[in-house]
């Protein structure tokens, strides 16, 4: 029996369990197992190493912005409106084969956009090079999800379950779970807050799955079994997504109005050009970034060349990307902006930079 049929098996068995209080248990072993499985699935086999190609693009410009979606709903187009970079575009299904980089140029920053193949249904399991589309989507900052506006709602369920089946949570924060597996002493359980979804016995039986017996497991916060599986996984990764809906010119202005309320959903037309401006700034927000302008002593600063970090970095950020040995001589800077109480304001390394503050360096 391959893995494919036993996650089948699986996930019939799940749909048929009732959810009441005497099978929560047997639940989250079957989750249990179905992680397990699809850990497995991701793994390349050993035979098939040298065969097949991944999209292998090298990261460049201060962030990375994967478009994801099924074939046709308008990403080709979409990337060479929003750069330089020309990709085919057509009125039939997987006309874009491989993965293609644009560069948007905004407020000063380069943001890398990866045009990707598109993704069918059963993608997780390497249909339609959907293995390779996914993982070159684990390493992006934020997945914009193309989806066409006439069948949004279908697109974005079956996308989203593909994402989550191979370890990629959308908006969601990591849980906060403290677990450290030990040499001996059984299992400490402990948890900061009252528990509605795991108890002490199923976080043991879930641990027993995966063979740990040893561990210390800490909930500081209600989490289902399925989050405290990701914590002993460990190799999930927790995105922005922005959900895009394409096309809206073929659709009436209730349905416009009605997606355009979703949490984190843009409407956008690409054949029209409408409101392609608001997606950006709403990507700028989401990608987190901040641009810091440096002064020599005695000039005016350089506004033409910004310094772009992510927002929550500190001064010794800035040294460390102006020159790694900066840092060790540095002896105060003089920071211009809304981070400071006045300008200037004299502060040490520590000081937390906003957007668009002024910074000058003096070195011992």
């Amino acid at each position: 029996m391959g893995i494919l049929e036993k996650i089948s098996e699986i996930e019939k068995e799940i749909a048929r369990t009732q959810k009441n209080k005497a099978t929560e248990y047997n639940l989250g072993l079957l989750k249990a197992k179905l992680a397990k499985y699809r850990a497995q699935l991701l793994e390349p086999s050993k035979s098939s190493a040298a065969k097949g190609e991944g999209f292998d693009v090298m990261k460049s410009g201060d962030a990375r912005v994967a478009l994801i979606g099924f074939p046709s709903v308008g990403k080709s187009t979409f990337l060479s409106l929003m750069t330089s970079t020309a990709s085919e575009a057509a009125s039939y299904e997987f006309t874009t084969l491989t993965c293609i980089p644009g560069v948007i140029e905004y407020k000063g920053a380069n943001i890398q956009l990866l045009d990707l193949p598109g993704i069918i249904e059963g993608a997780a399991q390497g249909k339609g090079r959907g293995r390779q589309v996914i993982a070159v989507a684990r390493t992006a900052d934020v997945v914009i999800m193309m989806l066409d506006a006439t069948k949004g709602e279908v697109q974005r369920a079956l996308l989203e379950k593909e994402l989550e089946s191979v370890g990629i949570r959308l908006n969601k924060s990591k849980p906060n779970i403290y677990f450290k597996p030990k040499k001996g002493g059984g299992i400490s359980f402990n948890s900061t807050v009252t528990l509605t979804q795991c108890s002490e016995k199923l976080v043991q039986l879930i641990l027993h799955e995966y063979k740990i017996f040893n561990a210390e497991v800490l909930f500081r916060e209600d989490c289902s079994p399925d989050e405290f599986i990701d914590v002993i996984v460990g190799n999930r990764v927790y995105m922005p997504c922005l959900y895009v809906y394409n096309k809206i010119d073929q659709i009436s202005m209730e349905e416009v109005d009605r997606l355009a309320r979703r949490p984190h959903s843009v409407v956008i037309s690409c054949g029209m050009k409408l409101n392609l401006d608001y997606l950006l700034e709403k990507l700028w927000e989401y990608l987190a970034l901040t641009c810091i302008y440096t002064k020599k002593r005695g000039q005016r600063p350089d506004f033409t060349d910004a310094i772009i970090l992510r927002k929550g970095a500190s001064v010794e950020h800035v040294c460390h990307r102006i020159h790694r040995s900066l840092a060790s001589q540095f002896k105060y800077a003089l920071v211009w902006g809304t981070s400071t109480k006045y300008s200037p304001q004299r502060v040490g390394l520590t000081h937390m930079m906003e957007h668009e503050d002024v910074i000058q360096i003096v070195k011992k």
